[in-house]
């Protein structure tokens, strides 16, 4: 069965890279991974080769689902009150937002751990791409022309991103021959180190941490007012961590920890369960009052509650117990909570609502093997908001965005804490055998169209690419995961096709409705491989620049 795998990606040359390694007889992870690097090249605007990559694993010999963290935490040198009084509650754009870059351990530690291949294997994609460049596309083209200003502010981010003083046009080769030399600094090593596999793989993680790559880092930050250390990066350490099974519709679904959204994603799904389907729908739909009122609460409860588990207050599995989920569903009622209990009231900040401007940053890799073996990992972090690194073509993870400056605060700053990452990839298991991977990008949207895509195919019995293609809708009535953490009460964002009678419905229920574009990028990405037995198909989002792949003779998906 080696040909029955599937893949799905945020870009087409990672899914190439998947699907070279996939019909070589790499496993699961040699080919996620490689299509991960690749995204942090050809998606350089939505992905970091040195940000975040959170990933979870399902290994078809041992039967067992891992996780890592793929998340850096906050330099030794952070100080809160400092940032807060020098800045006021929010990190601000700029280097001072760099937590430790969690990505390059991350990948290759599953390839050590999980993988078979060596690091130049699964690097040829990302290499080729940055040293000779990829075709710019209309998703980045547009994404680095609405931010120029941010991209102009800093003349190594724009010797980049702003060549010849303008945004890329589509069509044109967008290279970086600088990022390439980071790469080949990682190759390099790993040659230089001899022929064991795990050897070499500690080489070119070392060339990234603790070589030229981390000096040119660390004398940026040390010349620049920043605060990472070589301390900080060569102490730096991936951390494996437990997830959530959610037992739903009759599905296992495996969620990450509380270290990211993940247990919102359990939460949400957990609540779901307790209600039972004859809630979540209505006739032939979703029932989306009801839904929207469950996201609502799971947000609440995510600012009240959910940071770096090691800070938190409560335990992580206290949000899934059933009694707490009966209290959360009995508070539902047929209006709309603005703001439901125990919500959080700030200030407007002012800024363009984040339901306009949308969270383009992140995007997703699932894939699953001829063996059963899956993959899911969602990496991200964007280069509008920092500073790239010179000579090194690296947008240093920027994640501290996502905590808070305010002393006191759950999520406010600390050495050593983690942000509360937003990319949480899951997987599930049917009937004790390998089902799906899933994730997409989209910030605070990621649980809302990941839940949405579940319902679509659990609870109403659609195809995948049904699931997926379907018209979403989305609450923005909670803190945004992002500074600065605006909150908008009662509102509810959906695509222009769903049904005028959906609408209506919950107008009259009580939410402020708002129509997004057409098909737009801010309702997600969503990138799924499915087995069933021995058949599989992958579909990814046709809203986002995202492809597919499958073996010979297997179903095709959407958006191939």
């Amino acid at each position: 069965m080696t040909d029955v795998w599937a893949v799905a990606t945020g870009h087409p040359i990672a899914t190439a890279a998947a699907e070279r390694i996939l019909r070589q007889g790499g496993n699961a992870v040699d080919a996620g991974v490689a299509a991960g690097l690749t995204l942090g090249v050809v998606q350089p605007d939505l992905v970091s080769i040195a940000g975040v990559a959170p990933i979870i694993m399902y290994s078809a010999d041992t039967g067992t689902v891992t996780s890592q963290d793929g998340l850096g935490g906050w330099p030794a040198a952070v100080d809160v009150d400092r940032m807060h009084r020098d800045h006021g509650d929010h990190v601000p754009e700029g280097i001072l937002r760099t937590v430790v870059p969690a990505a390059p351990a991350s990948w290759i530690k599953a390839l050590a751990d999980k993988g078979t291949l060596r690091f130049a294997d699964i690097a040829q994609e990302a290499l080729d791409a940055a040293r000779h460049g990829f075709e710019v596309y209309p998703l980045f083209a547009n994404f680095v022309a609405q931010r120029a200003g941010k991209y102009a502010r800093h003349p190594s981010t724009a010797e980049i991103f702003l060549p010849n003083g303008r945004a890329p046009e589509v069509g044109e080769l967008f290279v970086q021959t600088d990022l390439a030399w980071t790469l080949e600094q990682m190759i390099a090593a790993e040659a230089a180190a001899g022929g064991d596999r795990r050897a070499g793989l500690a080489a070119a993680r070392a060339a990234f941490y603790e070589g030229r790559i981390a000096d040119r880092i660390v004398a940026f930050h040390a010349a620049n007012g920043g605060l990472l250390t070589a301390d900080d990066l060569a102490a730096y350490r991936v951390r494996d961590e437990p997830t959530h099974a959610v037992r739903f519709r009759g599905v296992d679904v495996h969620c990450c920890g509380a270290w990211c959204q993940g247990i919102s994603m359990a939460q949400t799904l957990a609540m779901l369960e307790a209600a039972g389907p004859d809630a979540a729908r209505c006739g032939n739909d979703l029932n989306l009052h009801f839904l929207l009122e469950v996201l609502k609460r799971v947000f609440a409860d995510r600012e009240a509650h959910i940071t770096d588990p090691r800070f938190m207050k409560i335990a992580p599995a206290d949000l899934l117990a059933p009694g707490f989920l009966a209290e959360r569903l009995a508070t539902i009622g047929d209006r709309s909570d603005p703001l439901p209990a125990p919500g959080t009231v700030t200030d407007p900040s002012g800024d363009a609502p984040v339901y306009r401007v949308g969270c383009a940053d992140t995007s997703h890799v699932s894939v699953i093997d001829g063996a059963g073996n899956i993959f899911s990992a969602t990496p991200s972090d964007p280069s509008y908001d920092t500073v790239v690194i010179p000579g090194t073509g690296l947008s240093v993870s920027s994640r501290g965005s996502q905590s808070r400056a305010t002393p006191g605060h759950l999520n406010a700053l600390a050495p050593g804490k983690r942000p509360r990452l937003t990319p949480n990839p899951i997987l599930a298991l049917k009937d004790g055998k390998p089902w799906l991977a899933m994730g997409t990008p989209g910030g605070d949207m990621q649980v809302q169209a990941m839940t949405q895509v579940l319902l679509q195919m659990l609870d109403l019995g659609r195809s995948a690419v049904q699931a997926v293609e379907a018209p979403r809708v989305a609450t923005y009535a909670y803190p945004g995961s992002f500074a600065p953490h605006d909150v908008h009460p009662n509102k509810v964002l959906y695509e222009p096709d769903l049904p005028a009678a959906q609408v209506a419905t919950l107008s009259a229920r009580g939410h402020d409705v708002e129509a997004w574009p057409d098909r737009t990028w801010m309702a997600g990405g969503i990138c799924v491989a499915i087995r069933t037995d021995d058949r599989v198909q992958a579909v990814a989002d046709p809203r986002r620049a995202g492809t597919s792949a499958t073996g010979p003779g297997q179903p095709q998906g959407g958006h191939r």
